[in-house]
C-alpha cells in the first residue's frame, strides 16, 4: 500500500457506483485510477476537484492502481460552495492542472504551488487569484513555456516593465512598448510581486496574459481548447473589472 498527499484534479463516473479519479501528488505526478464507491452518494462529497486528501492505493505490477482510498485533509470544495468566485476558481485551478499535466510525469512546484492556491482560497477568492494566475505561470515554466519577465526584451532594463510580448512571452518595458502597446500583452504588477494581491483590474489581465500562452503553447499543441472552468473564470473576474 501507498500513501501520499493528492489534490483532486476530476472525477467521472465509472460503473455503478464507482469513479475514475485524477489526482496531482507531488513524486508521482498525476495519477488517474478508479475509485470503488467513489461515485454514491456518500464517496461523491469526498471526491470533488480541489479538495486535498491523503491517498492510499495498492499498484500492479503492470503499473495500474488499484483500490484507490482517501482520507480528507481540507475538503476546500465544500467550502467554496457559498462563493462563486471561489468555485469557478477552484474549478479553474482544477481543470488546467488535469488538461495540461501529463500522466506519471513528477512536477513538485506546480504540486506545491496548486496546493497553495486552494489553502489561500479558505481566506476569500480575492486573496487566492494572484496565487492562481502566479501558479499558472510557474506551470508554463515548468513544462517548458516559461515567461522571460527579469527585463525588458528591447532595451535590457530590469525597471518599468509593463508589458509581454504575444510573440517571445518576454517582457517590454513602457517607453519600448509605447509604439506597440495594442499588440502586446499587459504585465500586471501581481506578475512581478509574489506578495501582491492585486485588485479585479490586475486579476484580468493577469488571466489575459497567462490564458494567452496556456491556450496557444499548451492546450493548442494538443488541439484542444482551454477548459470551460478557466472561460468561466476569465469571464467572472473581467465582469468585476467592469
Amino acid at each position: 500500500m501507498e500513501t501520499t498527499p493528492a489534490v483532486i484534479l476530476g472525477t467521472r463516473p465509472w460503473g455503478e457506483s464507482g469513479a475514475l479519479a485524477s489526482l496531482l501528488t507531488e513524486h508521482e505526478g498525476k495519477l488517474v485510477a478508479s475509485v470503488p464507491g467513489g461515485g454514491s452518494r456518500a464517496g461523491r462529497a469526498l471526491w470533488q476537484p480541489g479538495n486535498l486528501i491523503e491517498a492510499s492505493w495498492t499498484p500492479r505490477p503492470d503499473g495500474v492502481l488499484t483500490g484507490l482510498k482517501a482520507e480528507p485533509v481540507h475538503q476546500a470544495a465544500a467550502l467554496a460552495l457559498d462563493d462563486p468566485l471561489a468555485l469557478d476558481l477552484l474549478r479553474a485551478a482544477c481543470a488546467v492542472a488535469d488538461g495540461a499535466l501529463p500522466e506519471r510525469a513528477p512536477h513538485p512546484r506546480s504540486f506545491h504551488g496548486l496546493v497553495r492556491v486552494v489553502a489561500r482560497l479558505a481566506q476569500g477568492a480575492e486573496h487566492a487569484l494572484a496565487d492562481l494566475i502566479r501558479w499558472e505561470a510557474l506551470l508554463l515554466g515548468e513544462l517548458g513555456y516559461g515567461l522571460d519577465l527579469s527585463r525588458c526584451a528591447a532595451t535590457g532594463r530590469a525597471r518599468d516593465l509593463v508589458f509581454v510580448s504575444p510573440r517571445s512571452g518576454r517582457a517590454v518595458c513602457a517607453e519600448a512598448g509605447a509604439p506597440y502597446a495594442e499588440r502586446l500583452l499587459p504585465l500586471p504588477p501581481l506578475m512581478l510581486d509574489p506578495t501582491e494581491e492585486g485588485d479585479p483590474e490586475q486579476w484580468r489581465d493577469g488571466l489575459k496574459l497567462t490564458g494567452f500562452f496556456l491556450a496557444r503553447d499548451l492546450f493548442g499543441a494538443h488541439h484542444q481548447d482551454l477548459p470551460a472552468a478557466r472561460h468561466a473564470l476569465a469571464d467572472r473576474v473581467t465582469s468585476l473589472a467592469g
